[in-house]
Protein backbone atom coordinates (compact mmCIF):
# COMPACT_ATOMS: atom_id res chain seq x y z
CA UNK A 1 0.00 0.00 0.00
CA UNK A 2 1.21 3.29 -0.90
CA UNK A 3 1.28 6.47 1.75
CA UNK A 4 1.77 8.84 -0.96
CA UNK A 5 0.17 8.56 -4.60
CA UNK A 6 -0.20 11.27 -7.51
CA UNK A 7 -3.45 11.50 -9.00
CA UNK A 8 -5.34 13.36 -11.99
CA UNK A 9 -8.75 14.89 -11.33
CA UNK A 10 -11.32 16.53 -14.36
CA UNK A 11 -13.19 19.33 -13.26
CA UNK A 12 -15.62 21.56 -15.35
CA UNK A 13 -14.92 25.56 -14.58
CA UNK A 14 -16.21 28.85 -15.72
CA UNK A 15 -12.98 30.59 -16.80
CA UNK A 16 -12.48 34.42 -18.11
CA UNK A 17 -9.82 35.28 -20.48
CA UNK A 18 -9.77 38.63 -22.20
CA UNK A 19 -10.06 37.61 -25.59
CA UNK A 20 -12.55 35.25 -25.67
CA UNK A 21 -14.69 36.21 -22.28
CA UNK A 22 -16.30 33.72 -20.16
CA UNK A 23 -15.93 30.11 -20.86
CA UNK A 24 -16.84 26.88 -19.47
CA UNK A 25 -14.20 24.49 -20.09
CA UNK A 26 -12.41 20.78 -18.51
CA UNK A 27 -9.72 21.78 -15.93
CA UNK A 28 -7.36 18.68 -15.01
CA UNK A 29 -5.61 18.91 -11.59
CA UNK A 30 -2.32 16.89 -10.75
CA UNK A 31 -2.51 16.56 -6.66
CA UNK A 32 -0.42 14.78 -4.18
CA UNK A 33 -2.58 12.43 -1.90
CA UNK A 34 -1.36 11.30 1.66
CA UNK A 35 -4.01 7.91 2.06
CA UNK A 36 -6.40 9.04 -0.48
CA UNK A 37 -5.98 12.74 0.88
CA UNK A 38 -5.48 15.90 -1.76
CA UNK A 39 -2.74 17.62 0.40
CA UNK A 40 -1.18 19.60 -2.44
CA UNK A 41 -1.75 20.64 -6.16
CA UNK A 42 1.35 20.11 -8.48
CA UNK A 43 -0.26 21.73 -11.68
CA UNK A 44 -3.48 22.47 -13.22
CA UNK A 45 -3.76 22.88 -16.90
CA UNK A 46 -6.72 23.28 -19.33
CA UNK A 47 -7.26 21.63 -22.41
CA UNK A 48 -8.27 23.97 -25.38
CA UNK A 49 -11.40 24.04 -28.30
CA UNK A 50 -8.43 22.86 -31.09
CA UNK A 51 -7.07 20.42 -28.28
CA UNK A 52 -3.96 22.06 -27.23
CA UNK A 53 -2.83 21.90 -23.64
CA UNK A 54 -2.33 25.59 -21.80
CA UNK A 55 -1.98 26.35 -17.95
CA UNK A 56 -4.13 28.05 -15.88
CA UNK A 57 -2.25 30.81 -14.74
CA UNK A 58 -3.16 33.07 -18.29
CA UNK A 59 -6.99 33.17 -17.42
CA UNK A 60 -8.85 33.90 -13.66
CA UNK A 61 -11.45 32.38 -12.31
CA UNK A 62 -15.02 33.89 -13.21
CA UNK A 63 -17.50 34.66 -10.61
Amino acid sequence: MKLISIRRKTRNEKRFSKKMGILTTKVVYVQKQFLNIPFKTLHKYRETYYGEMKDCEDCQIAV
